[in-house]
């Protein structure tokens, strides 16, 4: 009616329309202040209503945008989208089938001609008698098509021709339309992951930072302890001498803008081992030319040389103004670092400062304990750097660590030995050989599996020497360092060793009481603290193992070894044989390289604190970084 209404106000320039029989006229303006009921319900005619009835033509012949230039849906109007979407579609469709398939006998020829209103043709008159009810007791007569009893006529078949193309024409046009609304779905789900994946980017920054704070908060904790601890000391030089290592000073990222970073040309050869006691500290480094340099890194000047090994040192450790390294020659040297600047040379092997000799004791056989010395000392007569001297490994120092008092060192001669250095004493020896022989009964392993693996395949433990894999500059060289790393907490002690295996070690009673077996090469440098191990060595790889369980978590794999590591709660920075420091993201699980204004030849050493970083290469240079 509305559609009437339209078309038939085009014709009247009065804007009246031709109302149905038994209504009068009525305008526009009639229609929008009168409501009507035009058998369309109780809803309100208005003159914005018959706007829209006279445009219904133009508006359905549009045809809807298409976004993409290939879209299916863009040749659709709405008009055709709107007609083949409808349930009057089918209608097409349901007539044919009653028209086709029908019980002929139930229904009748007659019956259905006057249903089908003339458009039926032919047929014989047999057809229009109905069947008589007592021929279907025994059983019902089959359903048969209705065009193989009747013929039908050339308007009909048109008709159904043209209705099947319709519906053919609206199949293809309802696929168009669920294939634009599946491309738009696919649109918006790529849109909703990369929004998830920015929220998950977002939660794992937070993540990091939580981790950052609480390491901060820790380290806080553990300078107010030390504070207090320092205030009672007697003086602030035994403090430094016997104060706790510590983690480093809870500094904010934004100091860290300011400290100096660059390069320091400090050696004649590649280093062999450096530390430092905290930003704006003291750095000490050594290299393969037998030299060892303490540096100012506030600002970047050596203040100072630390005089005595004969050979090069192979590994040291920093904490505060004291300092111990391990040399080539077997000895072990703790340092003053406020002295280093002074020209004194009485600090040498020949020199005056307090040793403690263990070398006849060696040679008579006699185990070192608590109770034994061999030796005297001999009171200090100068105040040169070297405050006192240790003597006992028969071979090159290539790994110690030392909290407070108590120091404990690895050397060539595969044995582990604690030492006190308030009185320079060795109160114990842990031989690895031993532990080699005897696997602990309580190890994850069984003794069998222990001694029926050959980690390395040409293993001698009286000669040992494990050929390096080629570094990325192709060199390579020839590892004798049997312990690679130590680090004990308390009472518990863990090393790693040249036969691949890191060892968990009770200082109470000397035994390794757990093995951890999976490096394939000598393990070269390890770190642990309250829950995990991580240990690095020459099969390329870097293992990080549960305490709890004993098993590993995660390996790090890369294409050349691993020369030395440290890792925190948020990340493994390692020095992988490249020129590149190579560091793992724990949370995001992501592998970065430090490469720019970097090192010329590969990293060999490196020690970070908080996010302060000094690595040592085998271009003769040190690299302070600030990550």
């Amino acid at each position: 009616m509305l559609t009437a209404a339209a078309s038939s106000s085009r014709n009247h320039p009065s804007n009246s329309i031709i109302a149905p029989p038994g209504l009068r006229a009525l305008d526009f303006a009639t229609l929008g202040r009168a409501p009507m009921r035009l058998s369309l319900g109780s809803r309100r005619i208005t003159s914005r209503d018959l706007q829209i009835a006279e445009a219904t033509d133009e508006l359905l012949a549009a045809e809807i945008p298409d976004p993409e230039p290939n879209g299916e849906a863009g040749n659709v109007s709405l008009l055709r989208g709107f007609k083949a979407t409808i349930p009057s579609s089918e209608q097409g469709k349901t007539r044919r089938r009653k028209t086709r398939n029908v019980d002929a006998g139930h229904l009748g020829i007659a019956e259905l001609g006057k249903s089908a209103r003339g458009m039926l043709e032919g047929g014989s008159a047999a057809s229009t008698e109905v069947e008589n009810p007592s021929d279907r007791k025994g059983k019902r007569k089959p359903r048969q098509s209705f065009a193989t009893t009747v013929t039908l006529g050339r308007d009909e078949l048109d008709r159904q021709k043209s209705e099947i193309f319709l519906d053919k024409e609206n199949i293809h046009v309802r696929r168009s339309l669920i294939n634009a609304e599946i491309d738009e779905i696919s649109q918006k789900i790529v849109s909703l992951d990369v929004v998830r994946n920015q929220l998950q980017q977002s939660l794992l920054r937070l993540h990091e930072e939580e981790l950052e704070l609480d390491e901060e908060l820790e380290n806080v904790f553990e300078r107010l302890a030390f504070e207090e601890k320092s205030a009672g000391a007697a003086s602030a030089a035994a403090a430094a001498r016997t104060g706790k290592r510590r983690k480093g000073p809870a500094f904010l990222p934004s100091e860290h803008d300011d400290l100096p970073h660059g390069t320091l040309p400090a050696h004649a050869a590649p280093i062999t081992a450096l530390d430092f006691s905290e930003p704006y500290g003291v750095l000490v480094s050594a290299g393969l030319d037998e030299a060892t340099k303490v540096w100012d890194l506030c600002t970047g000047e050596e203040i100072g040389r630390l005089r005595g090994h004969a050979g090069a040192v192979k590994c040291m450790q920093v904490d505060d103004s004291t300092c111990v390294t391990g040399g080539a020659d077997g000895t072990i040297r703790l340092w003053d670092l406020r002295r280093a600047g002074e020209d004194d040379d009485s600090s040498t092997l020949g020199g005056a400062p307090e040793i403690v000799n263990y070398s006849d004791a060696v040679e008579e056989g006699r185990t070192m304990s608590g109770s034994s010395r061999a030796g005297e000392e001999r009171q200090s007569t100068t105040d040169g750097p070297c405050v006192r001297v240790l003597e006992g490994h028969s071979k090159g120092v290539s790994a110690l660590y030392f909290e407070d008092i108590c120091l404990v060192s690895g050397a060539s001669d595969k044995t582990l030995r604690q030492w006190d250095l308030s009185t320079g004493q060795c109160v114990l020896t842990m031989d690895i050989l031993w532990a080699m022989s005897h696997p602990p009964s309580s190890s994850l392993y069984s003794s069998a599996s222990l001694a029926s693996s050959s980690v390395l395949p040409n293993f001698t433990a009286s000669n040992f020497a494990f050929p390096t894999p080629p570094y990325a500059d192709g060199s390579w060289e020839m590892y004798q360092d049997f312990v690679g790393a130590v680090q004990f907490w308390g009472y518990a002690l863990v090393s790693g060793s040249g036969d691949g295996a890191v060892r968990m070690w009770d200082m109470r009673t000397g035994q390794a009481h757990r093995t951890l077996l999976g490096h394939t090469a000598p393990v070269t440098c390890l770190q642990f603290d309250e829950m995990y191990v991580v240990s690095g060595g020459l099969d390329k790889s870097i293992r990080i193992w549960d305490i709890r369980t004993g098993s590993t978590t995660e390996t790090l794999k890369y294409d050349f070894p691993v020369t030395d590591l440290q890792f925190d709660t948020r990340k493994v920075v390692a020095a992988c044989g490249e020129n590149g420091i190579k560091i793992y993201n724990r949370t995001t699980f992501q592998q970065s390289t430090l490469v720019v204004n970097g090192h010329t030849k590969p990293v060999e050493k490196l020690r970070y604190i908080d996010r302060y970083l000094v690595s040592g290469g085998r271009d003769n240079t040190v690299k302070i970084w600030s990550l």
